[in-house]
């Protein structure tokens, strides 16, 4: 069933989610959020993070939350997660039903831009998965060369993402596309790259910026308007949020790709 929100962009409401106790002292203590590889720091101010790969190494600028055993020595090491820099980000803080993402699946990330949400999704998947992360502009795309030399899970690929058989002998058959292609044909973008490389029961998430589409007409009619290409191209959306406050007129979709024909080889 396809469900439909707003964002809740109050932080403290993830208190009431599930947790699990991690770890912690007498001014921090790190939870598990429900969404696997996403976890909470509680102090002060609480904060989205994940745990991270490369220990020791920032990204974009972001905080370092270390946790130390008893002995006094480094044990783990988590990054925040910045909603205001990361649209999937701003998804979980709104109260996403499920991302999907989980460690060791293969993942196509389309429009990987400087690599912010890619080297969080990194964290999540682990050495044991792989991200190929598609990107156009060549400024960026050296940001990406320079963070795949530190996590090895991420495959680069320095491409224009409409045009996918340039790149498809760099790829294998993968578990979820995640695309952030702020371009007026970004449904027929994502379209195409899955026929090419999402497997059958496969998931996606597309962001949506809707004055990329069409800046004259409401945004939920925009949003309307692209699930209806999704859908006329084997997609099922399950759940759309929009990202206020943290992105204007910007919607997350969620869902799978082929579900029927999943549904009839099980």
């Amino acid at each position: 069933m396809f469900q439909q929100k707003k964002s809740d962009f109050n932080l403290h409401s993830i208190k009431k989610l599930p947790f699990t106790k991690i770890s912690g002292g007498s001014k921090l203590l790190i939870e598990q959020h429900r969404h696997s590889g996403v976890f909470i720091a509680r102090g002060k101010e609480d904060a989205l993070c994940t745990k991270n790969l490369v220990p020791g190494e920032k990204v974009y600028g972001e905080k370092l939350v270390k946790l130390k055993n008893s002995n006094g020595l480094l044990d783990e090491e988590f990054r925040v997660w910045n909603p205001f820099r990361s649209k999937l980000a701003a998804a979980i803080l709104g109260g996403i039903d499920d991302i999907y993402i989980k460690p060791g699946m293969k993942i196509l990330y389309l429009g990987a831009a400087n690599g912010t949400t890619v080297s969080h999704i990194s964290d999540i998947i682990g050495n044991t998965g792989q991200l190929y992360a598609v990107e156009f502009s060549h400024r960026s795309g050296r940001d990406l060369l320079s963070l795949a030399k530190k996590r090895t899970n991420i495959i680069p690929i320095i491409e224009d993402a409409r045009h996918p058989y340039k790149y498809r002998m760099f790829l294998s058959m993968v578990d979820l596309i995640f695309s952030d292609v702020a371009q007026p044909d970004q449904a027929r973008i994502i379209s195409i790259n899955a026929s090419y490389f999402l497997r059958t029961g496969g998931y996606f998430i597309i962001s949506i910026k809707a004055s990329c589409i069409d800046s004259t007409v409401d945004t939920s009619l925009v949003f309307s308007k692209e699930i209806q290409k999704l859908q006329k191209e084997g997609f099922r959306p399950s759940e759309q949020i929009t990202l206020e406050p943290y992105e204007r007129d910007h919607a997350i979709i969620i869902g799978r790709y082929r579900i029927k024909k999943f549904a009839n080889l099980k």
